[in-house]
């Protein structure tokens, strides 16, 4: 069967405007003109990282193909990349060739052993310049045990500081849910990444998770900001897709990001392959929807 958005090609998230000099403007699905985002320029160093976390408190949005396609894509940019996996369920990890049934040593052991350091965790990619600490199931229990712990919101904060010199951009996997894992991540960052599934009922979610964001920020992390809402599984033969792009934007502006990930079964496939869809089907519209969304963060100054 042939894939819907490679038959409606790689322009499937624009739109084309005839203008007065019958040049043809591209804009995006709620008629903003879009911006031609460059290819971002070498860097003769790296770091420090801004620190992003990808955060919905709703499963199934497209937090973990974000977080792989994003840092791929980055590193294909010649930025040095971290992924932190900080969902027990480890898809993050699987996603970039890690076997979480393998591990000596996860997140998990980084952000409650006092002994382990960043170094003995992360381990490489196939990726060059990508980086990954995994996670496994142990990282459930974290949850539990860190209530007793003093600045307990912080620890994942305190574990990434060795990072920052030596990484562009760490991007934080988190898991659907706004406990305590989640506020760690929201610590620690710079910057939110909110991708929303274009359906309804992950709508109505955002403004919870955009309270708990502000709540950190008043509370915890007065630096944190919201970097972008990046709608996810597009299908622009539906009216309910473009109804939720546009409420989106109506509510939060230009928060919205002209990118938008469409719809298509090869993010799947490339789970299963354990790569980035930009390594397992570079051609492919996805893979240049993930390339133009980490130009419009480099271009936005939401990533190095």
């Amino acid at each position: 069967m042939t894939d819907v958005s490679e038959a409606l090609g790689s322009d499937i998230m624009t739109q084309t405007t005839l203008i007065a000099d019958g040049e043809r403007e591209r804009t995006d699905v709620v008629g903003r003109t879009l911006p031609d985002f460059p290819v971002p320029a070498p860097l003769p160093s790296h770091g420090p990282a801004r620190i992003v976390a990808m955060c919905n408190q709703k499963g199934g949005v497209g937090k973990t193909t974000t977080t792989i396609n994003l840092g791929a894509s980055l590193a294909e940019y010649g930025r040095k990349v971290l992924l932190v996996d900080f969902d027990p369920q480890g898809a993050a990890s699987v996603g970039v060739g890690v076997n979480p049934h393998e591990l000596d040593l996860s997140v998990y052991n980084l952000v409650m052993e006092r002994g382990v350091q960043l170094g003995d965790v992360v381990q490489p990619t196939a990726i060059e310049g990508l980086d990954v600490v995994p996670a496994n199931i142990d990282l459930s229990a974290a949850e539990v045990q860190l209530v007793g712990e003093v600045a307990r919101e912080s620890v994942l904060a305190r574990a990434l500081r060795p990072a920052l010199d030596d990484y562009d951009v760490v991007l934080v996997d988190c898991q659907p849910s706004l406990g305590l894992l989640t506020v760690n991540a929201l610590t620690a960052a710079h910057g939110v990444l909110i991708p929303l599934e274009c359906e309804f009922f992950a709508l109505r979610g955002v403004a919870l998770l955009i309270e708990t964001i502000e709540k950190v920020r008043d509370r915890l992390n007065p630096a944190l900001e919201i970097d972008g809402i990046l709608p996810t599984m597009y299908d622009s033969r539906t009216l309910h897709s473009r109804e939720v792009v546009a409420r989106v934007h109506e509510a939060f502006g230009d928060t919205l990001l002209h990118t938008i990930i469409g719809r298509t079964v090869k993010f799947p496939d490339a789970s299963v392959a354990a790569e980035p869809i930009t390594a397992y089907a570079p051609a492919h519209p996805g893979a240049e929807a993930y390339r133009q969304l980490a130009r419009e963060l480099v271009a936005r100054g939401d990533t190095a």
